[in-house]
């Protein structure tokens, strides 16, 4: 209006004699030119996410394949706590808006060091990186609803208590757990908070934490007692109206689903797996998704939306920058790098001394040498899903409940998601020798202290569980399950076959007979698979159950009565591969 009024009086005046001087600076002040062009707009806000998923606890550096990241030069030693936090400071040092969010599994399948304390040395570094939001992945669902919500909140452990001195009470997550597909049974309400709003110089963002829909079918079924996990898709394109409606045009999903990729860290190839279903499925509105779950490294765009994620173990961060119109509140641009986590830059100080404070708590405990180890036992299939560490496992499985006081285990059934790091001949720390194992490492690879259960499976059944690795309800699976079996069962699989018929019982021997389908057997899991754990519904069907010892104690054990022990020939589990067009 004032523009306006000035050049009224321009007008006005030129009808008579012409402005006088001094009217002649404030017009040339005020009003442009007739043939200028109009003022640009107010730049863009710009806002910094820093994101990373599969945190899993840990604190210190991993070790082995599992620290090894490909880059551009070759490989390259990534991850741990300490160097996280450093490059988290390190990449937001010259941005003023920087938020740091993660897609869930923070914590559960974590090293000892972290579970033994229940997970609250993580929070304390999660605490201290300066993380700000988080979705809830499947992993934090381990000790159940009541425990998560004491992760939160704080206070001290109600069996265990406070740990260090009585007023070392746990000080909570300082960071925002969100859920927005997790609810109570009977109410309803959601089990954390669906969205959290951020403003950045009046510019507002949405962050909508979604779990796992299939997190029932992946921890026990006690840890997820009480409440129901709804769509992914559903659920976000339900609150995109309510979060408009509040001006919120910037939404970003943090969304513990993943997907497989054949790219380098920072590439977008041969992208399979439900994620990107999911995200197809997204309200266009949807601007960002952050990913986590299946452990997978890549930044891609599909349909418009940025879709990240970051590996594991921090051994990346992927920094996604926005820029955001300040009065439409869009995003105009948006774009994103994994950073790997190199260990060529200084430990920040603050993670160490907290790693230093629980490794005196936990030293008598995770030093202990069990046993030793001949070489390597690592966890990388072989062509038909057998992993020689597996095959370990199971073995040791049936060693410890092969009594019939115990159990009477025949054969033994472990799923490949359970083996969370490898033992490495050559890994060893202060006091060590070459080639022993100590309860710390045989932790890690079994952390989640799942109780084993031997029960009876006909042949019948047995053989429905073999077809379930490849479908279930007779839907095929997105990426087979290959449960690793103990030395008394063999069989072949056959991928020209349809999902559903590729085992033929003629191919399967148990203790070196065709199998049966009439007999009945004693086969042990542990207490995830035994409840349908990964959808083996079959296995809840199981009858005359016991159960026995904890798994990572029954691999203790077993190593521990194996000096010098490796890896049986990879020859249990056969296959038929279907022929590449």
């Amino acid at each position: 209006m004032k523009r306006i009024f000035a050049l009224s009086l321009v007008l006005c005046a030129c009808s008579k004699s012409g402005p006088p001087p001094e009217l002649d600076a404030a017009i040339a002040a005020d009003v442009p030119a007739l043939d200028a062009p109009p003022a640009s707009p107010a730049p863009p806000v710009e806002v910094q996410l820093l994101a990373f998923n599969d945190f899993h606890g840990q604190l210190e550096p991993p070790i082995g394949k599992a620290a090894i990241v490909q880059s551009e030069t070759g490989p390259v030693e990534a991850g741990g706590s300490e160097y996280l936090a450093t490059w988290i400071n390190k990449v937001s040092a010259a941005h003023g808006h920087t938020l740091v969010v993660a897609a869930g599994d923070n914590i559960g399948a974590t090293p000892l060091l972290s579970a033994a304390f229940h997970d609250e040395p993580t929070v304390e570094a999660l605490n201290a990186i300066g993380l700000d939001i988080s979705s809830v992945g499947n992993h934090e669902f381990d000790e159940g609803i009541v425990e998560l919500g004491r992760i939160q909140h704080g206070g001290c452990h109600p069996k265990d208590g406070c740990y260090g001195t009585p007023e070392a009470r746990f000080e909570g997550a300082r960071y925002t757990y969100l859920a927005a597909n997790v609810v109570r049974e009977g109410s309803g309400e959601t089990l954390f908070p669906a969205y959290e709003v951020r403003r950045f110089e009046g510019v507002p963002i949405a962050f909508i934490g979604m779990t796992l829909k299939d997190t029932p079918d992946v921890v026990t079924a006690a840890g997820v007692k009480g409440v129901t996990f709804r769509d992914e898709a559903d659920t976000v394109n339900d609150l995109v109206p309510k979060l408009k409606a509040q001006g919120i045009r910037a939404i970003v999903v943090l969304l513990h689903e993943g997907g497989f990729t054949t790219g380098r860290y920072d590439q977008c190839e041969g992208i399979s797996g439900p994620v990107f279903d999911v995200v197809k499925r997204f309200d266009k509105e949807v601007d960002v998704v952050v990913t986590g779950h299946t452990n997978a490294a890549h930044v891609c765009d599909v349909d418009g939306k940025l879709v990240t994620s970051a590996s594991f173990a921090g051994r990346l961060v992927t920094d996604i920058r926005l820029e955001i119109d300040p009065v439409t509140h869009e995003v105009v641009k948006k774009t994103g790098k994994n950073v790997i986590v190199t260990r060529d830059v200084d430990k920040a100080p603050e993670l160490t001394a907290i790693i230093a404070k629980y490794k005196v708590l936990v030293r008598g405990v995770e030093a202990r040498v069990v046993g030793s180890i001949g070489a390597d036992l690592n966890r990388t299939p072989g062509p038909f899903g057998e992993i020689p560490l597996g095959d370990v496992i199971a073995d040791a499985q049936v060693f410890a409940e092969s009594d019939p006081s115990a159990g009477g285990a025949e054969i033994a059934l472990m799923n490949p998601g359970g083996i969370r790091a490898e033992l490495i001949h050559d890994a060893i720390a202060a006091g060590e020798k070459v080639g022993e194992v100590t309860f710390s490492e045989v932790f890690s690879v079994q952390p989640f202290g799942n109780a084993l259960v031997t029960m009876t499976l006909s042949g019948a059944q047995l053989e429905r569980v073999l077809e379930e690795q490849f479908a279930v309800g007779g839907k095929e699976r997105d990426q087979p399950k290959i449960l690793q079996v103990s030395a008394g069962l063999t069989y072949t699989w056959d991928a020209t076959r349809p999902a559903g018929d590729r085992i033929d019982p003629a191919k399967v021997m148990v203790l070196g007979k065709p199998l049966d389908l009439a007999h009945d057997y004693r086969v042990v899991s542990n207490e995830f698979l035994a409840n349908g754990g990964d959808a083996f519904d079959t296995l809840k069907t199981g009858t005359r159950r016991k159960i026995g010892i904890v798994d990572s104690d029954a691999l203790d054990y077993y190593i521990g009565k194996h000096p010098g022990l490796i890896a049986p020939s990879s020859d249990r589990i056969k296959g038929i591969l279907a022929a590449t067009p």
